[in-house]
């Protein structure tokens, strides 16, 4: 078989490394790829946009690509899965009218509350006066969000009437977002834990992934502005089987069973974001119509399973069929981001240390002995990067994701920490708490 991914990110990277190690894979394209997916064996770089609809399918057709998988969002949010399939192209991926979940936070919200799944309280703005009058009637803090699609930082979190007033004028008279911010949602503030719970749909039947817990915020003790985030670990620690359990039954069920019902049936990867407060029950925060990056990361460092063979049995909907396998061990991403991320950063640095990362004979607190990548339980993944002049340099705000399995979460993040350590580049910089969470309640 050959498969192609579409995107350039971290996740892509994560997607092409974990289905090139597939026995049905002989090739594996991705477009546009970085300078870490170019490095893989068995891996192909194809210099096409992601939002390059016509050259994306000339391509499937004259490369006999037999299985497309999409990782970005915007594509799937703008009909990249319609047009493959009216090409009669497999490609993995819900269609444009499902991905409204993600598209549209409003939809979202109108859609939970017609199917009755838990979500915070909200009210929707096109025009600033209203929004800015209704914000004084709500109770501080709130949650201020851009409707569309924003790179995971169009989430404010005001304190004030100043820091409310301030978002909500951004996004509507500033134009801080662009498209994504002409409508902006005031939303109730929920407390608790989140976490990132994705699974795959074939339309009907519904197969979990591996729970993980991501890092939202810039700074260390989740502070800061949103970013697209900061690191991720799995399994989420929040996430027992108890409330695993209830997540299923309470929300994916319900959202898929809605779907059905709206005539929208939904393939592909499904992310409810939820928080879990201290009784224990799970409400969505945001939908996401695909892999999250960074979780992506940590969970395909766990599965075990054939995900060809996963994304297949969901386009023929014999997923119900299919189990996932997974390492028992945890996994731990960190995101190594360009300096002044999430804000303008610098680009086209080199990065150095990439070739040293797994070398045995340097200590970086690793395992000894061990090979580069999954039998080393290790793995740098490469996000905003490209190759120049025979160096790998810096083309993104989250540059890297130095990514480790351990048999505790200590151990994974011990690795990981070592293995970010490694490599370097002018104004490089990560947070160095990522699984503080799962931390603090192993040792309770």
């Amino acid at each position: 078989m050959k498969v192609l991914v579409v995107g350039g990110g971290g996740r892509e990277h994560a997607l092409a490394w974990k289905i090139s190690q597939s026995p049905r894979v002989a090739t594996v394209y991705v477009a546009p790829g970085n300078a870490g997916t170019e490095r893989e064996p068995g891996v192909r770089n194809v210099s096409i946009a992601a939002d390059d609809f016509d050259a994306l399918i000339g391509f499937a057709e004259r490369a006999e690509i037999d299985l497309t998988i999409i990782g970005p969002e915007q594509p799937l949010v703008n009909g990249i899965v319609d047009r493959f399939h009216r090409a009669g192209l497999k490609c993995f991926g819900p269609s444009q009218k499902a991905a409204q979940l993600e598209g549209s936070k409003t939809f979202a919200k109108q859609f939970m509350s017609r199917h009755a799944i838990a979500t915070a309280d909200y009210k929707s703005f096109a025009e600033l006066s209203p929004a800015l009058e209704y914000l004084r009637a709500v109770k501080l803090p709130a949650v201020i969000k851009a409707d569309g699609l924003a790179a995971g930082k169009g989430v404010i979190i005001a304190d004030t009437l100043q820091q409310g007033d301030q978002a909500i004028t951004d996004m509507l008279s500033k134009n801080r977002f662009g498209d994504a911010g002409k409508r902006v949602l005031i939303e109730e503030f929920v407390g608790g834990e989140e976490a990132s719970f994705i699974c795959m749909v074939d339309g009907e039947h519904i197969l979990a992934m591996a729970s993980s817990q991501d890092h939202k915020a810039a700074f260390n003790g989740d502070t800061g502005p949103n970013t697209g985030g900061m690191g991720a670990y799995s399994p989420a620690a929040i996430v027992d089987d108890k409330t695993h359990a209830a997540i299923m039954q309470q929300i994916l069920r319900p959202t898929v069973a809605g779907l059905v019902a709206e005539d929208i049936p939904y393939t592909g990867f499904l992310y409810a974001g939820v928080m879990i407060g201290g009784d224990g029950i799970a409400k969505v925060l945001e939908y996401n119509c695909r892999l999250g990056d960074p979780e992506t990361q940590p969970i395909m460092m766990r599965l075990k399973s054939d995900l060809v063979t996963l994304c297949l049995a969901a386009l023929d909907g014999t997923l119900d069929q299919q189990t996932a396998t997974w390492d028992a061990r945890a996994a731990l991403g960190v995101v190594i981001a360009a300096d002044g991320y999430p804000n303008a950063y610098d680009q086209g640095q080199i990065v150095k240390g990439l070739d040293s990362a797994y070398d045995e004979s340097v200590d970086h607190g690793l395992d000894h002995g061990l090979d580069h990548g999954i039998d080393a339980g290790v793995k740098i993944f490469h996000a905003g990067t490209k190759s120049e002049h025979g160096q790998v340099i810096t083309a993104g705000g989250r540059v890297l994701c130095a990514t480790a399995l351990g048999n505790e979460i200590e151990d994974a993040q011990r690795r990981a920490y070592a293995l970010a350590k490694s490599v370097h580049w002018e104004g490089c910089w990560y947070r160095d708490d990522i699984g503080h969470r799962a931390i603090k309640q192993a040792v309770k």
